[in-house]
């Protein structure tokens, strides 16, 4: 029996998911030698969102991060995730190609590519661009729960991913809404029509069942998981390693990674998040409501805040109640990053205004007129559709073609020929202003791998109940404090 192996999402998916992306590179070079010995057949380090993050909040270079990360893992394949568009805006080909060019320049070895509809030509044109640029593309097949997410549409889906030039395809299930019956079913169902191409397995905890789906995973011939190492697992992250790895060994099934190298890392991530104020993740207890709404845990926040900046905080419940409305007038579409956004902007401008479509986003009228796939203006609503195109944005946006400027073009509008190209992505993505404060803020600041520092020994040593004796030793030098009686 082939062991069972892990995908770590650490890096990427576990500090998305509960630190908003909040992980310096400083922390991620503590741990990375260690991480890189420990056996995981690939790490997740980075997306197209992690840009902005870096740049405007945290002060970081992300070009310094890919290249400083890559230096110390050189055994396992890093990833970047790519979407067939980045963000919430439409973006040229020629971005994207710049943008995974430079990835693959500065040590990334595969691209794990979604399409927010499954759709079999965004999927082609993507790996496309990734194998040019030198990744090894693997391609999401993303569950969703509706009416037309069918064992049918997921068997065609399987089929059409089958045709793709890819080292690996993956069932992912980024809302967290799998359950163990229908693992049971999807999982063999993909694979019976995947023709023998390797299957990973992507779940989220965001109802509590990730891990058990992991599991039901396994058990139904899957042999790469993706898990991530606490603090960074559980809550809307990705199962736990430890924990799916030890329940997999019961079940009498081999495990090939080093958990015992991996443990002090965890103890180090649990240190920073106490330290930095950051959350831990933690299991959930189960909620069907989420089957309904299935808005993604990060998101949830977002749109408390809508209603909350507006005076209608304790108007949560109506709005998760729209949401489900709206996804069922825009055609049921897979509740993930830009989509699931879509929907609840326009869910909350609804409750805020107290009129349905009275306002639309621009991006929901890019939607109905197919700017966002044909697959989304095709199944909406009529009566919705015709609303929103009715007003007069709409017209104008109708006129409006998406740019399509090479890569010339874009130097001459950046900055001219000698901008490079890390710099010519950071001018598209941001402004001057922001990537001038991010260089003078200096390099990325240090963590030390530290699971108990000698700062917190000291913080502890100074509270009435804490440490009565402390002693530091290291090479050349040794210190010892002991506190008097008379000091309690």
């Amino acid at each position: 029996m082939e062991p069972i192996e892990f995908v770590d999402t650490t890096l990427r998916d576990g500090h998305q998911s509960l630190w908003a992306e909040s992980m310096r590179t400083g922390m991620m070079l503590a741990v990375a030698d260690r991480m890189d010995r420990a056996g995981f057949k690939g790490m997740e380090l980075i997306s197209s969102s992690h840009i902005k993050k870096c740049v405007r909040e945290l002060r970081e270079d992300p070009w310094e991060r890919v290249r400083l990360v890559a230096g110390r893992i050189r055994e396992t394949p890093l990833r970047v995730i790519i979407g067939s568009r980045n963000g919430f805006e439409l973006t040229p080909e020629s971005i994207q190609r710049i943008f995974l060019e430079r990835m693959a320049a500065n040590g990334i070895r595969q691209g794990r590519i979604s399409d927010e509809w499954n759709d079999p030509a965004g999927w082609r044109k993507t790996v496309r661009i990734a194998r040019e640029a030198g990744l090894e593309p693997i391609v999401n097949i993303i569950y969703s729960v509706s009416p037309k997410h069918t064992d049918e549409y997921y068997a065609e889906r399987a089929r059409q991913a089958a045709t793709l030039p890819v080292v690996r395809l993956c069932f992912k299930d980024p809302g967290g809404l799998l359950t163990p019956e229908r693992t049971r079913t999807l999982v063999p169902l993909i694979e019976d029509n995947i023709g023998g191409i390797p299957l990973e397995f992507h779940t989220h905890c965001t109802t509590g069942l990730g891990p058990l789906c992991a599991l039901e995973a396994v058990r139904q011939g899957v042999r790469m998981i993706n898990t991530a190492l606490p603090p960074l697992a559980n809550g809307s992250s990705n199962p736990s390693l430890f924990n799916v790895a030890s329940n997999a060994r019961s079940l009498g099934y081999e495990t090939a990674v080093d958990e015992e190298a991996l443990r002090p890392v965890s103890e180090y991530f649990t240190e920073v998040a106490r330290r930095e104020g950051l959350p831990v993740g933690a299991p959930v207890e189960y909620d069907y409501s989420q089957y309904l709404h299935q808005v993604p845990g990060g998101m949830i926040s977002n749109l408390r805040h809508q209603l909350a900046r507006v005076g209608l905080g304790d108007h949560m419940e109506r709005a998760l109640e729209e949401v489900v409305r709206v996804r069922e007038e825009l055609g049921y579409p897979i509740m993930v990053t830009p989509l699931s956004q879509f929907v609840g902007s326009q869910a909350a401008i609804n409750i805020i205004l107290g009129e349905r479509y009275k306002e639309v986003t621009d991006q929901v009228i890019l939607y109905a007129l197919g700017r966002w796939g044909r697959e989304g203006s095709d199944s909406m609503d009529a009566g919705v559709k015709d609303r929103i195109l009715a007003c007069p944005r709409a017209r104008e946006l109708a006129a409006w073609e998406p740019p399509e400027p090479t890569v010339p073009e874009l130097r001459a509008k950046y900055g001219g020929s000698g901008v490079s190209d890390e710099e010519l992505l950071l001018r598209y993505f941001l402004t001057r202003e922001e990537i001038d404060t991010m260089r003078a803020a200096g390099g990325p600041r240090d963590y030390p791998f530290e699971t108990e520092p000698v700062t917190r020994a000291v913080e502890r040593f100074t509270q009435p109940r804490g440490y009565s004796h402390i002693h530091v030793r290291s090479r050349g030098f040794a210190l010892s404090l002991s506190r008097r009686p008379s000091d309690s």
